[in-house]
């Protein structure tokens, strides 16, 4: 009987595993379990007869890959797959997938509380400020980005869009405004919400040259990925600026920035975008449905390697 097995290290809410075996066992597939496994070896055993694997952030490496002899589909629970190694899975004839949209309300609705948490000081008693008014900047205009969009018209913001992969017609046609470059975005917005890749092109794409171009009072929001934020220019831009604003559900390498910056950034304590029940149980039935329509029926929707 093949294997499907849930390998993470930071576990699913027990109510998603509970529905992930519900499916699994619906089927002549045999449902495996490994969660907050200590070390890699571990991993590496548990996958050795699986022909399927349901991951989070865990790293699927090409040692993973080269161990799971039976491995024919492997399925990130979320959007990034860069923790998949998709020239391993390849080179093995392993499908790669992801969960596109599934997490996708969370992340925004955490952009949210960290931006009124930053605008009313961390809620010290001060007067802050209002989101209402405000410009935002949408940084690819994705699943998440039009969560983000969605949420801000009801708190009164105007918003922008950027994203050269999306049509004008259909972002327009969420009542939003498209402009025509980064900079432009930039240029316009004093918040910006990055919900960009980490590639080759994006990678410390987000640098002092572009931020600076920022009005006053502005905040940058990372929800995507701290590899597309070079951390060296932005503690140089922010040594000249005290009017920005840093914000991520992603700690920085550099430790400089709750050091010397401690008021104007905020970091939770672990990535923590799809943090929520709903998100845990929509990403993992929908890993388990592609992973069922894989084996059964070679259902590709949403692979992600050649």
């Amino acid at each position: 009987m093949a294997k499907i097995l849930v390998a993470t290290e930071k576990p699913f809410a027990k109510a998603a595993v509970e529905q992930i075996k519900a499916i699994v066992d619906e089927t002549d597939f045999e449902f495996a379990l490994l969660e907050k496994y200590s070390d890699k070896q571990q991993l590496l055993d548990a996958v050795k007869d699986a022909a399927a694997i349901i991951v989070r952030s865990d790293k699927v490496t090409k040692e993973v890959v080269d161990a799971a002899k039976e491995l024919k589909i492997v399925v990130r629970a979320g959007a990034g797959y860069d923790n998949l190694d998709l020239e391993a899975c390849s080179a093995n004839g392993v499908v790669a997938m992801n969960t596109p949209g599934q997490n996708s309300n969370a992340v925004a609705e955490l952009v949210f509380g960290m931006m009124v948490f930053m605008a009313r000081n961390r809620y010290n008693g001060s007067a802050g400020t209002e989101l209402r008014g405000k410009k935002l900047g949408i940084h690819a205009y994705g699943n998440v980005g039009y969560y983000v969009a969605q949420i801000a018209k009801g708190f009164g913001m105007e918003v922008y869009a950027f994203d050269p992969f999306v049509s004008k017609e259909k972002i327009e046609a969420d009542g939003i405004t498209v402009v025509d470059s980064v900079d432009e975005l930039y240029t316009i917005c004093q918040y910006v919400s990055l919900h960009i890749p980490a590639n080759a092109q994006t990678k410390k794409s987000i640098n002092s040259d572009l931020l600076s171009k920022m009005p006053e009072n502005a905040v940058l929001v990372n929800t995507a990925r701290k590899e597309v934020i070079d951390e060296d220019s932005v503690l140089a831009l922010m040594a000249k600026r005290d009017d920005f604003t840093y914000i991520s559900d992603i700690a920085p390498d550099s430790e400089a920035f709750v050091n010397d910056f401690a008021d104007k950034v905020f970091f939770t304590p672990k990535k923590m975008g799809a943090q929520t029940a709903e998100a845990n149980i929509n990403s993992g039935v929908a890993a388990a449905n592609q992973i069922i329509g894989y084996l059964n029926d070679g259902v590709e929707t949403f692979r992600v390697n050649k």
